[in-house]
């Protein structure tokens, strides 16, 4: 008798795939992810930006072919139709956005996510070798400020068939470092997809990181350019919608209790407002929790807006570019609450603001690492949550600041406004405007529905202290990285966010010189777009946020002037014959220039109503003790030589040794 043969198994269907390369199937992955807070959904990427080149051209750039197919230029409802593409399946599309340097696709992204609310990004994809390091200034300043951006460099072969490609770094040591290793330390998340298969999980962990709001900036992927090619069999589950969740963290009962007990004990209590309010959306929670306590509410350059310029309890930015108002409650303070905030230097005048000797902190932060700085009382969720349960926690207990302290903010408050009136005022209207006149007639034309990007030179000083905003998202100063060339980018991610086909939004871009030279080359993307930016270009004629700075701490304003040489070497001559009105035009824009107040007033008006880029070209005045902006009311700590021949440079140290002393540690 033959023994019984074993029974077969039965066949099972094979989980079903679909055959893609790697950057098809990434491309696929990233048009499916989502979004969700309060009940909104919106695409987690919802375009990406490329320059191609050898590292990327035949992966993600062949990709892209594929899924942008009936993509338009990428605000909020682009991208998002149920067409059929062919390669990527089910008509997700991946709208491309054309760039003309890689810096500043990061910029455009980082305003887009800003302006998004942190909600939704762009992904920005780069060539190997000098493409894919001029990513690493536009990840520092989206890793600084906590905004979402999905970096996807082209990198050498993982297989090494031939060694070195051109572009490529060679490390005697590793032959694992590429280039992109400098992104590195500016990241929060990092992979090197040297397999197919590496790709679900790197993925998926990329895009955790990109949706989670205390660890979201930067994420790299850095994809070698054979792997990009290269076909797998895909598992269809990995290209299935996903919805990451925007999670609102409450407070701990234990640590909620303690800011209690810090708050109703508090006489002189001050709320410095950080860009985490407009993060969570939390502007009316922060509102409601003013109106029940009556404490002032003072913000950073990220966290101005969290109250319109003209609710009773905002006393305007804080710190060295704070006004007078805020930072002398910041003095006298016995209780600092900062909400969403950093606490930079720039916040706490390096140490020196705070200067009550009993003054305590309390922290409300989605990250226990801010949340815990100065020696706070940490409470550690998210800012709207937070500030609900401290307005519940107190509602039955009466505490309201006392009426007289309430009296005190308020006055100075209305005596800051008559500064700021000074400080706008245009007595000539036939006179070449100072810097602060040009802010106050874009003031008196700016609605709640105008936005103003600015992130480096004299302009931050000026709008922190001056500029009265209107609406939570109008102030747009990136100053956690204050990286000079990102206001043009920006404003386009911005115009891409508010959506630019129907009763676009007026959004502005204020630059210097410097900043200009810096990076004006998104100009031509504005225009292949028809974007409607608004560009005002303030010629001055050289640095003048570092000449100031640099006269104060000795440095005698050497080498920030926009000047030609003198007999001695340096660079006092007449100022250089540069044209930015005319390069700005040889770029494709409309360009209006404007001589005197008049004109400037004429031309802001005109440059708002236009629907196509529009630049205002105006040399400012330097400014007198009239029209120029109040002096810093607090102080900021660049250190002076010790030893010097030079007699600036001495008297500048005198007044630095005097200043630092007031800096204390708060342990």
């Amino acid at each position: 008798m033959s023994p019984t043969s074993p029974a077969s198994p039965k066949k099972q269907n094979p989980a079903p795939t679909r055959r893609l390369t790697t950057a098809q199937a990434l491309v696929a992955f990233l048009a499916r992810q989502y979004t969700e807070r309060d009940g909104r959904r919106q695409r987690l990427i919802s375009a990406t930006w490329g320059i191609f080149g050898h590292g990327n051209v035949a992966g993600i750039g062949q990709a892209l072919v594929e899924a942008a197919a009936g993509g338009g230029p990428g605000g909020t409802t682009h991208g998002t139709g149920n067409g059929t593409t062919h390669g990527t399946g089910n008509g997700h599309r991946m709208p491309y956005l054309q760039g003309r340097n890689e810096q500043a696709m990061v910029h455009a992204a980082v305003g887009y996510a800003r302006q998004s609310g942190r909600l939704s990004a762009h992904a920005v994809t780069t060539s190997i070798g000098p493409g894919a390091t001029n990513l690493v200034t536009g990840a520092a300043l989206a890793t600084i400020n906590r905004l979402p951006v999905l970096l996807l460099p082209g990198d050498t072969f993982a297989t090494r068939p031939a060694d070195p490609v051109l572009q490529q770094l060679e490390v005697p040591y590793a032959g694992d470092v590429s280039v992109n290793d400098c992104l590195r330390p500016v990241s929060r998340y990092f992979d090197r997809i040297t397999r197919p298969e590496a790709l679900i999980p790197a993925a998926l962990q990329a895009m955790r990181v990109l949706a989670d709001p205390a660890e979201t900036g930067a994420v790299t992927l850095a994809l070698p350019q054979d792997v990009q090619a290269e076909a797998c069999d895909w598992p269809e589950e990995f290209f299935a919608e996903r919805d990451w969740h925007i999670r609102r963290p409450a407070p701990d009962t234990a640590e909620l209790e303690a800011a209690v007990r810090a708050i109703r004990s508090a006489r002189r209590p001050l709320i410095v407002a950080g860009g985490g309010v407009r993060h969570s959306a939390a502007e009316e929670t922060l509102a409601a929790f003013t109106a029940a306590t009556r404490i002032p509410v003072a913000a950073t350059q990220a966290g101005k807006g969290a109250l319109r310029h003209d609710h009773p309890a905002d006393v305007g930015g804080i710190g060295h570019t704070g006004t007078a108002t805020a930072d002398e409650l910041a003095r006298t303070a016995d209780l600092v609450i900062g909400v969403g905030t950093r606490f930079s230097d720039f916040t706490t005048a390096s140490g020196t603001l705070f200067s009550n000797p009993a003054v305590r902190f309390l922290h409300l932060n989605i990250t226990a690492f801010d949340a815990h700085k100065l020696a706070a009382l940490p409470l550690v969720a998210d800012a709207r949550a937070g500030l609900e349960a401290l307005t519940a926690a107190l509602a039955g207990r009466g505490y309201r600041v006392d009426p007289a302290y309430e009296t005190e903010y308020t006055g100075a408050k209305q005596a800051w406004e008559e500064r700021i009136e000074a400080s706008f005022a245009t007595p000539d209207p036939t006179a070449r405007p100072t810097q602060t006149q040009v802010l106050g007639l874009l003031d008196a034309l700016a609605t709640e529905e105008d936005i103003l990007i600015n992130a480096a030179g004299s302009l931050p000083g000026d709008l922190h202290k001056l500029w009265r905003t209107r609406s939570r998202d109008q102030y747009h100063v990136e100053y956690g990285y204050s990286c000079m060339g990102y206001e043009i980018p920006a404003a386009i991610g911005v115009l891409l966010a508010t959506g630019t086909h129907q009763q676009p939004r007026p959004v502005w871009a204020l630059v210097g010189d410097g900043t200009y030279l810096m990076n004006p080359t998104e100009i031509v993307t504005a225009v292949q777009e028809n974007l409607p930016l608004k560009l005002l270009i303030l010629q001055n004629h050289g640095y003048a946020s570092i000449g100031g700075l640099s006269e104060s701490v000795g440095g005698e304003r050497f080498g920030t002037a926009y000047r030609h040489r003198d007999a001695d070497g340096g660079f006092t001559g007449p100022p250089l014959p540069v044209d930015l009105a005319a390069n700005a035009a040889s770029l494709g824009m409309r360009v209006l220039r404007a001589a005197t107040v008049d004109d400037l007033r004429k031309a802001l008006s005109e440059a708002r109503d236009a629907d196509g880029p529009t630049c205002v070209y105006v040399e400012t005045e330097t400014p007198d003790t009239v029209s120029g902006p109040p002096p810093a009311q607090a102080w900021w700590d660049v250190p002076v030589a010790e030893t010097a021949s030079r007699p600036a440079a001495v008297k500048a140290r005198e007044e630095y040794d005097r200043q630092v002393a007031a800096r204390r540690r708060h342990l």
